[in-house]
């Protein structure tokens, strides 16, 4: 089926020249870095050198100016989902440089001044610098409105106070922008940067989950922590609004991967199935071996159907708050379905890590989690039919 999301050549040569990289410098490491459970910090500075990193970055902070993060009212995102797409399609997505480019350095370009576009932006495209966004509490899980973390205006400073859980990035962030209280209710939200080496910032070592091994998952403490007022993006109490507004294209990521994923998993239990032979012919002679694998295509193209075209809509610059929230969770949902069923054509060999599909089976599973789950994606739905 011919894809709604039309590409330039210049997002084909981008396609091509970052598959390279992929094939050539992370598949080869990526069972070392699963291993270590850290992804090196020479990877985003390699990224950067090739200009992977933040490509919607203005030319004088050294990206190619996309713009899309900004506000352009003619978003380019397709760079970005190329990527995230080639990462899918090679199973590695545990290099976690979609969060950097695509859920975390946009709340700078969009929300901060031209100091700190200038402060941050460049060591961000370089990938000298990685950056992390901190939401979530122990306790608090996909309710913002119940973030506990303050921070008290204190002379020409903030003091913060807190702990943050689940950071994706966590132990490799320079740039970790926090979801803090400065008031009541959701209007007290605002987002303060704190930097690697501020006193009073810790961060525990990696978090060790069931899948994306390599991507480093931390807990975050502030305690009695002194950040400048100047690390404030936009207004005290901007927050909630900021969050919405990025939270967004941060669930369309999800739907990205797990639609590149699923499609992998599918390639993959299709090219097993013309190679294992049982009862003296191939496995996918088997009418049941057939069946399986004709509902996990549809559902993958499905998946890339619903997800292009919500690629298209938020580039002509719709409000895809109701369909993305759909996509967050029937896509991300599919996707562990149909790595499942993926996995069940290998048997055996499925359940073993040297076998790429487990790694789809284990990696997947996140996505009907992180950005919202799956449940409070349900709820923003029904909230949007009139549902109350």
């Amino acid at each position: 089926m011919e894809r709604t999301l039309k590409l330039t050549p210049e997002h084909e040569m981008l396609r091509t020249t970052f598959r390279k990289f992929v094939d050539n410098e992370i598949v080869p490491n990526y069972a070392q870095w699963e291993k270590d459970k850290i992804v090196p910090r020479e990877v985003f500075k390699k990224m950067g050198d090739l200009g992977f990193l933040c490509p919607w970055a203005e030319e004088k902070y050294g990206g190619v100016s996309t713009g899309w993060a900004k506000g352009n009212p003619v978003p380019d995102i397709i760079p970005d989902m190329i990527m995230m797409e080639e990462l899918g399609w090679r199973s590695v997505i545990g290099v976690f440089s979609h969060l950097h480019n695509f859920m975390t350095s946009p709340y700078i370009d969009t929300y901060g001044n031209d100091e700190q576009r200038e402060k941050w932006l460049p060591g961000l495209v370089s990938g000298e610098k990685i950056c992390a966004i901190a939401m979530t509490e122990p306790g608090t899980g996909s309710d913002l409105g119940a973030v506990r973390t303050k921070a008290v205006r204190d002379g020409d400073d903030y003091i913060i106070n807190g702990s943050k859980t689940f950071i994706s990035n966590g132990v490799l962030a320079d740039v970790v922008i926090v979801v803090c209280r400065t008031g009541e209710g959701y209007k007290g939200l605002s987002l303060i940067v704190v930097e690697r080496g501020t006193s009073g910032f810790e961060r525990s070592k990696p978090i060790p989950k069931i899948g994306l091994h390599p991507q480093d998952t931390a807990t975050l403490y502030f305690e009695d922590c002194r950040v400048p007022a100047a690390n404030l993006l936009g207004q005290e109490g901007d927050g909630w609004g900021q969050l919405m507004s990025k939270l967004q294209p941060e669930r369309l990521c999800g739907c990205q991967l797990s639609t590149a994923m699923a499609e992998r998993a599918v390639q993959l239990a299709v090219q097993y199935s013309q190679e294992r032979q049982i009862f003296g012919k191939s496995l996918g002679s088997f009418q049941n071996t057939q069946f399986v694998l004709a509902e996990c295509a549809t559902k993958a193209q499905i998946c890339r159907t619903f997800t292009d075209t919500m690629i298209v809509n938020y580039m002509n610059g719709q409000d895809i708050t109701q369909e993305v929230s759909m996509g967050k969770y029937w896509v991300c949902e599919t996707a562990i379905e149909v790595a499942s069923k993926c996995l069940q054509i290998f048997g055996g060999y499925g359940y073993c890590e040297e076998y790429e599909i487990s790694r789809i089976y284990d990696d997947s599973r996140v996505f009907t989690i992180l950005a919202g789950s799956t449940e409070v994606m349900k709820l923003i739905v029904s909230r949007g039919l009139g549902v109350k």
